[in-house]
């Protein structure tokens, strides 16, 4: 099991969210750039990192400090947060990104999704943000009637060769990831699933790895000390 710790950037400082509300963010760390150190003094095998200003506004996008974490990062870096059109996509692989988390376009334009794909088909992860099993769009702030795993099949004829799931119900709670639908989207696709939302303690790492799932994102059990990535080598 590979556990990526998170560090979601919101005016330049890590926060973490509470279920994906903007409203509820609590301060976990003041540099970015030496949380990332700490992470890679950990152990750590690649961070996710979340543009939360980006999500939420296309021109207030943190491409400089992003670019200072990818010069300062000995291991890849995964980027998520509002990446919506090739140009982006671009800048930030020239930045020095290694995957990029594609969401809300990946519901809402098709060819951008299939450009990207084609152009960088490793890189390219599908992020999947559900609501009672429903995609959520637009930095959480949309519900839309889509089903998750009929979309996940959909990303899959597509070329998408990685799926991040997150249950948004779950995110921050530290009430434990859900096993079932992670389960259920892994019986359905043929891609790599990475569990996101919810993670708190070393069982919940264990019950995913159980159900086939080898890579997982953790952003406040491992700020809060609940599990650590020395931890997660010893399971």
């Amino acid at each position: 099991m590979r556990v990526i710790p998170a560090i979601d950037l919101l005016n330049g400082k890590c926060v973490r969210l509470y279920q994906g509300n903007f409203n509820h963010t609590e301060q976990v760390a003041d540099n970015p750039i030496k949380q990332l150190q700490r992470f890679i003094d950990d152990g750590a095998e690649i961070v996710h990192i979340v543009d939360l200003d980006g999500a939420r506004d296309q021109n207030n996008r943190q491409y400089r400090l992003i670019e200072q974490l990818c010069e300062k990062s000995s291991i890849p870096i995964q980027i998520g947060g509002g990446i919506r059109t090739m140009d982006t996509v671009d800048q930030l692989i020239n930045n020095g990104a290694s995957r990029l988390v594609v969401g809300t376009a990946a519901l809402e334009d098709l060819n951008f999704l299939k450009q990207a794909i084609t152009k960088y088909p490793e890189a390219i992860v599908v992020g999947i943000d559900a609501k009672n099993r429903k995609v959520a769009s637009h930095g959480w702030e949309t519900v839309t009637a889509v089903d998750y795993i009929e979309f996940a099949q959909q990303m899959e004829s597509l070329g998408a060769q990685t799926i991040v799931f997150t249950d948004i119900s779950k995110d921050g709670t530290m009430s434990g990831p859900n096993l079932e639908q992670l389960e259920e989207l892994n019986s359905a696709v043929n891609c790599k699933i990475i569990a996101s939302g919810g993670i708190s303690q070393y069982d919940d790492i264990k019950a995913i790895s159980e159900i086939g799932i080898s890579e997982a994102i953790v952003g406040k059990a491992i700020y809060q000390g609940k599990i650590t990535l020395q931890g997660v080598r010893q399971l």
